[in-house]
């Protein structure tokens, strides 16, 4: 029987570095980055304090504010890039990983040797996800990096929130002595 004819199966590895040379990069697609509620609400309720306070300021210098985001839109979360990749290892099967954000273009090419260090995903249908490349043929460590809730919300949000809650605490703590 000729084994040529038969394309072999991709599986999922379960192994926590995988060493081998890489096959294809497909077409990546978004995910979405989920946001908890509960995180995104203390953070815009203690934002929400010092933006009041800039609504007086804004109001008595009657200057014009910049565009909000709302609650939905901060909500929806960040998108990030997910590219599929196949491996074929040591062993001579196939395997798809995933890689999670983005990487130079000339980082990455098919015939690389690569050691891949993975963790496995919530989704156990979802194949591995790579943490970490090292390109053995060009000797590159690469690390892919992906949006998070912290810079979906960015600074000025987040430094408003933290303002925000020292000026919570400030007036709970005066409250508490009097």
């Amino acid at each position: 029987m000729d084994t040529e004819l038969y394309s072999r199966r991709v599986v999922h590895p379960t192994e926590r570095v995988v060493t081998g040379r890489l096959v294809r990069l497909m077409e990546g697609y978004a995910r979405e980055v989920r946001v908890g509620q509960p995180a995104l609400v203390a953070v815009l309720t203690a934002a929400g304090v010092v933006g009041l306070l800039l609504k007086v300021v804004r109001a008595l210098l009657s200057s014009g504010g910049g565009a909000r985001r709302s609650f939905k839109e901060l909500k929806k979360g960040p998108e990030f890039l997910v590219t599929p990749v196949r491996v074929r290892d040591a062993a001579g099967r196939l395997v798809e990983v995933e890689l999670h954000g983005h990487l130079p273009q000339s980082a990455l090419h098919p015939g690389d040797h690569v050691q891949l260090t993975l963790r496995a995903q919530r989704d156990e249908d979802l194949p591995p996800r790579i943490e970490r490349i090292v390109n053995l043929t060009t000797g590159q460590l690469l690390t892919p990096r992906t949006a998070t809730l912290w810079s979906h919300l960015g600074p000025a949000l987040l430094l408003q929130a933290m303002l925000g809650a020292v000026l919570l605490f400030g007036v709970a703590a005066c409250s508490a002595l009097t």
